[in-house]
């Protein structure tokens, strides 16, 4: 894992156009934004003085030199009197930017792109940025968003690496609406977040426009070019079910995506209506097992796959599917609002999908086919995770990803449950959901809602199951222990790579 104030930056990427200092404009003397919102996991990301409202990216595609000609154009609205602002940026060669249409003046440093407009932005101001700049998807960086591909390439910026493959302010407590018009040969299908608004063509070339109906944070952003084909079907309820899919794998795939209704019919029993116009998967085109690090990727309504997962049988797969699906209530519709909050997302896309696998009677990959066998193995395990891995809601960025907060956070939610019965577990879940939704929330925003629901404080029992150094004890279970720690122990599985997903799940 690598954080993200790497000083590492491409020859192309290092470019400044002009001075970057105090504007003044109108009798106003502003000052900067801050570069880094202080995030507790990654404390450079992100940046103060505005908010993105939205965000239109225009990606051409060159097959011949395999690099991708874009445009990003933000909407924002200023929180103070912003002189200069910074974006996140990283291995993105810029040629020109401009404020409110006027040109302004630029310096990519690290892993911002610092711009100063021709005049001060005053507080609560709306302003749009447009910036043009060329990225190559198979840019070697410490950590990319980019997933090259043989006929294109996919996007997968989760945790901090969309900003590799578009200026922005990457953190999820930003979302924003997406407008996406993708550029490609014919031939070749570009695809992206959302629905699709329009196809147009013209010189051997189509240009493909989605839109996002719900605000995406940019960490779940996906855009992809490749051979591949679109397979519709009817969801429960009317909802749009879009599979995007490699041409030579569309036949063989076909089992696993049919599996997708019966994911999504059993899931909204438990959390209410599935929150956007439309899910689907995007198995990535590519025979390279190696491609990424990881298994699944839940980039909002279109899921990034690993070349060939789905190929397995219904009792290998059907779990993990779930998990990624649950993602879409649990780290989409409500975004962690630091990166501290990770365990939310994580724990509750692995309960569900152990809830899934165990009432199915499919063993895991332990053995076990039952979720009382499951924690109360994982349980024993809680003391030596809390050693190595820290709390469940206090992660770092070389930790984020270990199994601390996907079992750990499973634990958490079982002891919830275990306290307040199946009946207040379902309401705190779903009243949770309602309330923070198309937003993001905290560990803290959850425990008031737990407590809020149960009608009974649980501030003091879930900040101990989830900032303990040592393992609570186990409501309903008092004939459960803990392992002692083993100082020389193995850290658990890890989620690989910057934006390795779920190698540490339990769904697996």
């Amino acid at each position: 894992m690598t954080a993200p104030a790497t000083a590492l930056l491409t020859a192309a990427a290092a470019s400044v156009t002009g001075p970057v200092a105090h504007a003044q404009g109108r009798g106003r003397v502003g000052s900067p934004g801050e570069e880094g919102l202080g995030d507790p996991v990654f404390p450079e990301l992100g940046n103060g003085g505005y908010h993105v409202k939205a965000y239109r990216l225009e990606f051409t595609y060159s097959p011949d030199t395999r690099t991708v000609d874009a445009t990003a154009k933000l909407s924002a609205r200023t929180d103070q009197d912003l002189s200069a602002f910074s974006l996140d940026c990283l291995g993105l060669t810029v040629r020109t930017v401009s404020v409110c249409g006027r040109p302004a003046a630029f310096e990519q440093r690290e892993e911002k792109l610092v711009v100063t407009p021709a005049a001060v932005l005053a507080s609560g101001r709306k302003f749009d940025v447009r910036i043009d700049y060329t990225a190559d998807p198979r840019q070697t960086l410490a950590h990319t968003g980019w997933v090259a591909t043989p006929d294109g390439f996919a996007v997968a910026g989760q945790p901090n690496s969309a900003h590799t493959v578009f200026p922005c302010n990457d953190h999820p407590s930003d979302k924003a609406h997406f407008t996406f018009r993708i550029t490609v040969p014919d031939g070749l299908l570009g695809v992206a977040n959302g629905s699709l608004v329009s196809t147009s063509g013209a010189g051997g070339r189509t240009t493909y426009t989605y839109r996002s109906r719900e605000p995406i944070a940019t960490e779940l952003v996906q855009i992809s070019v490749g051979e591949y084909t679109v397979k519709d079907r009817q969801g429960p309820s009317g909802l749009r079910l879009r599979d995007v899919v490699p041409h030579a794998r569309a036949e063989a795939l076909e089992p696993a995506l049919a599996l997708t209704p019966g994911l999504v019919t059993w899931l909204e029993k438990r959390l209410g209506a599935y929150p956007f116009e439309a899910y689907g998967l995007l198995p990535c085109n590519s025979d390279d097992p190696n491609a990424f690090d990881f298994t699944g990727l839940e980039t909002q309504t279109l899921t990034l796959y690993k070349p060939n997962f789905l190929l397995q049988p219904e009792n290998k797969i059907g779990s993990h599917m779930m998990h990624e699906l649950v993602h879409s209530w649990f780290g989409n519709s409500v975004s962690p609002a630091t990166w501290a909050d990770l365990w939310i997302n994580e724990g509750h896309a692995d309960y569900y999908g152990l809830v899934y696998r165990y009432e199915r009677g499919w063993a895991d990959s332990l053995g076990m086919t039952t979720m009382e066998a499951r924690m109360k193995d994982t349980y024993s395990r809680g003391d030596q995770w809390r050693h190595d891995s820290g709390p469940v809601a206090a992660p770092n960025a070389a930790n984020l990803f270990d199994s601390q907060r996907y079992l750990g956070g499973v634990l958490v939610l079982y002891a919830l449950w275990s306290a307040v019965g199946e009946d207040t577990f379902s309401r705190i879940e779903r009243t949770f959901l309602e309330r923070h939704r198309n937003g993001a929330a905290t560990t803290e925003d959850y425990i008031a809602v737990a407590s809020e629901v149960s009608g009974q404080d649980q501030s003091a029992f879930l900040r101990e199951w989830l900032f303990g150094t040592k393992t609570p004890r186990m409501p309903g279970h008092p004939d459960w222990t803990v392992a002692p720690v083993k100082p020389s122990a193995t850290r658990g599985p890890r989620r690989g790579g910057p934006h390795g997903h779920d190698s540490a799940s339990a769904t697996l």
